[in-house]
Parts: structure tokens; sequence; C-alpha cells
């Protein structure tokens, strides 16, 4: 089985973002693996592990500094990384249609049987990149995954996952498949030092955007950023009546 993991480079999630002239601030700031990115390449290296897939393949869309997102999956166990090169900014003008376009293509080239991405990226929030992928290559797809399991015959997956009233299960009784991969998946492992070196010498293949014969153009226009309203001081009270008191009176939200 060839596993192909979809990884995104975006703002480190413990970072206080800034905005601006209508943005977010990308400069000087920390940029690390999407986490929902991160759970994928965990899935894939615990299925190469398991001898269930023979090799994982990482592929981020970005600017060179991209590359640094891919040495970090390489760290973890993929066995080689595609670095689609944009200078595009993926939080706003490279949107899901085109990304998914793009790795429509890879696809058609790598042929794997099985795509694993994050369930959504944390800057962009879209979560329409792995099923508008399932559609364009008539793949079957299965979202918020939060267990993996391949068959006993080894040519499909069963996977539970997440839904607003639980969980379900649903089985793909034979490969290729898409999978969007959900927090509860599994918990990713920390790079060791040895194999931070060793991800040095893996290869990475770079490929320019525009060569790929996709549309990038940009159709959702990002009107405008900006910083939520600072929240007012809270008040203290004294009991549970005066509490009643001020939300009845003075903030109105109860009768």
């Amino acid at each position: 089985m060839k596993v192909l993991v979809g990884v995104k480079r975006v703002v480190d999630y413990a970072v206080k973002v800034q905005v601006n002239k209508g943005a977010v601030n990308l400069n000087n700031v920390k940029m690390s693996l999407n986490p929902f990115c991160e759970i994928a390449v965990e899935e894939g290296v615990r299925l190469k592990e398991s001898k269930v897939a023979d090799e994982v393949i990482a592929l981020s869309i970005g600017p060179k500094q991209a590359q640094d997102i891919l040495r970090t999956a390489l760290a973890m166990g993929c066995d080689r990384g595609i670095h689609i090169s944009t200078e595009l900014r993926t939080d706003m003008h490279l949107q899901p249609y085109s990304i998914a376009k793009i790795l429509q293509k890879i696809v058609e080239e790598e042929q794997p049987d099985l795509v694993l991405l994050g369930k959504q990226a944390i800057d962009s929030d879209c979560g329409q990149t792995g099923p508008m992928l399932a559609g364009f290559l008539g793949w079957p797809q299965i979202t918020f995954a939060a267990n993996l399991n391949v068959n006993d015959d080894g040519k499909g997956i069963t996977v539970e996952r997440e839904t607003d009233a639980g969980t379900e299960t649903i089985n793909i009784p034979s490969l290729p498949a898409v999978v969007t991969c959900d927090l509860r998946l599994n918990e990713p492992r920390y790079a060791t030092l040895p194999n931070i070196m060793k991800a040095k010498k893996k290869k990475i293949d770079t490929i320019q955007a525009e060569d790929l014969d996709v549309d990038l153009n940009t159709y959702n226009e990002v009107v405008e950023v900006f910083d939520p309203p600072s929240r007012k001081e809270g008040v203290m009270v004294d009991s549970v009546d005066d509490l009643l008191d001020k939300l009845r009176n003075e903030a109105g939200v109860i009768a």
C-alpha cells in the first residue's frame, strides 16, 4: 500500500496572531505543521510500522519554507516529500478548490492507495479539501476519522468517524480512498534527534504549481481581517441574587 499525506504550513497554534494591513501578519511569526495534518502523518507512519503500508509520501503546497514542514513529516517517519512551490498565500489566496486540483494531479501521477489529510487547517478552517479531492478523483471518502483499521483481507479499511450525534463506523471494502483525520485518531509522536538528522538526507521533489496546469485563481475574496473586540472587564458580585439581578436588569440576558 502506498500512502500520500497532505501537510500544510500554518501559524503555530500557540502564537497570538496579529493583523496587519487587512491580513494575518506572517512576518517573523513561528510557523508549524498544521495539527490535523500532523495526526494524518502519524497515522500514515503507523500504517507503515504495522507493515500495511510500503511507502508514505508527504506533500506540501506553499513557499520555499514549506520544505521545513516536509522535513518535520520526514523526521516523523515519512519516506519522501513532494513540494508544490508557490508564493500564493495558502491562508487566503490559494483556496481549497485549487489545492484539491493540485492534489488530484499528484495522486494521478503517484497512484497512492490511500490519501490522508487533516480534517481542516487551523488558519482558514475550511475543511473542504478532502471532500473536493475525493469528488475530483471519484474515490470514496471518510471525513473526521477517529479510528482507522485495515480490513483483514488487506483490501479495504474500516473507519470510525466523528459526527454531531456521536460516532459512526463506515467500511470501504476496497481502496483507493480519501480519509480526513480528526483529533481522536491518534497522538502524534515527537521526532527524535537521530530521525531529524536522517530526514535531512531524504528526498524532496519540488514542482512549480504553475507547471501543473491548474486554475490557481482566487474566487472567494477575503474582504477584511480584523481582531475580535476586546472583552469588557468583569464585575464581582456578592451573592447569587445580585448576579441574577445584574443579568436581568443590566445585561438583559434573562427575563
